[in-house]
């Protein structure tokens, strides 16, 4: 599905992740992990095209980033849901339209799609919201909008780019929840994250392999989480 293999990316001319290989299969769940900077951010964009390797192979779906053109990566681009970390919204638009945004860029008929929406909304608690503006919303209201703006096109994967960073416990747990669901229908889920708690929390109720970014290489964690 997606595929890493020897992978290096360079910034500002110093290497900031260094022969990093990794396999997202269907269906399976990962914890992303490791200190501020350590380029978790940079690695969940590696794997959704939005960046290129300097060194080493990125594959989405069988293809090698590289040899794509552009409409190809947009198109491997729509089969990967992302949960960026600052959740940006058009604040003139209300949290409806602002879910159903990428069904308009992709050029799909909304109104065919307004009872899938309506339902979707309802999965994350926010059919009561469907009107209001994003500057109205919560923290944790914000980061719920934000996943089901990523689930929206049905994509085969979701990247979440620390998706509990800014919301309380209890939150977090009700994010953690939906991920779990959307694993349980089959969906590949990437989380990257600082809270360990959150990870442990989690062990209980999915199988997820944990790693570690640590000296700009990736490294299975260990039991000690």
């Amino acid at each position: 599905m997606i595929e890493l293999d020897s992978v290096a990316y360079s910034y500002g001319g110093g290497e900031l992740l260094s022969d990093i290989s990794l396999k997202l299969q269907p269906g399976s769940f990962h914890f992303l992990t490791g200190p501020s900077g350590s380029g978790k951010t940079t690695l969940l964009k590696l794997c959704y095209g939005a960046l290129f390797p300097t060194a080493g192979h990125v594959t989405l779906f069988g293809q090698d980033v590289h040899a794509m053109e552009r409409d190809d990566i947009a198109k491997a681009r729509r089969r990967i849901g992302v949960v960026h970390q600052d959740c940006q919204f058009l604040d003139h638009m209300n949290v409806s339209d602002n879910i159903a945004l990428p069904l308009l860029v992709s050029g799909r008929d909304i109104l065919s799609q307004s009872a899938n929406l309506s339902e979707l909304m309802n999965w994350v608690g926010l059919k009561s919201r469907a009107s209001a503006l994003p500057p109205e919303l919560s923290g944790g209201e914000r980061q719920r909008a934000a996943l089901a703006r990523a689930v929206i096109m049905s994509p085969d994967a979701i990247l979440a780019d620390e998706p509990t960073g800014n919301v309380d416990w209890d939150m977090s747990q009700r994010l953690l929840r939906l991920l779990i669901e959307l694993n349980r229908m089959g969906k590949t889920i990437m989380v990257a994250t600082h809270d360990l708690a959150l990870i442990r929390a989690a062990k209980s109720h999915v199988q997820a392999r944990v790693l570690r970014i640590s000296n700009q290489r990736l490294q299975l964690a260990g039991a000690d989480l």
